[in-house]
This record gives structure tokens, sequence and C-alpha cells, in this order.
């Protein structure tokens, strides 16, 4: 069995920190909340998450902080 996906140590640094940034986008918060609260667990991205993730992936106007959080995310959904 895979062992399970962790939010890294510096991924919940990144992602506390786009919370409490006052100009983050709302797609990018969500991703963040996501990435702490899967800090430390072995929680997974619900699809919901999972698709603002690739959505943040995509968009030129994310910075690579926000892609960071996204592709940890991304990694931590639920294989079917």
């Amino acid at each position: 069995m895979p062992k399970p996906e962790k939010t890294s140590p510096s991924v919940a640094t990144k992602a506390s920190q786009v919370l409490r940034t006052p100009g983050a986008s709302a797609a990018a918060k969500s991703v963040a909340a996501s990435a702490l609260s899967q800090a430390g667990t072995s929680k997974t991205t619900s699809a919901k998450v999972a698709a603002t993730a690739a959505k943040t992936l995509d968009s030129a106007k994310a910075s690579t902080v926000a892609k960071t959080i996204a592709g940890s995310v991304l990694t931590q959904k639920t294989k079917k």
C-alpha cells in the first residue's frame, strides 16, 4: 500500500503566509486552507478543492507560492 502524502512543513508555512495575505485570491486561500488542514494528517483533498488547485496551476496570474501549494494539494487527492 502506498504511503499517504502529507503537506510538508515548508508548504504548510507558505500556506499560512497565503492565508495571512490580505490581497490573496479566494482560490489561493481555499487551496492554502486545504493544505494546512492536511499537514500532519492522512486527510485527502476533496474534488472541489482539487479542481480549484488545478485551475491555480493553469493560471498565468497565480504566484509561484500558490502553484507550489496547489501542487502539494493535488498530490493528496484520493486516487480512484
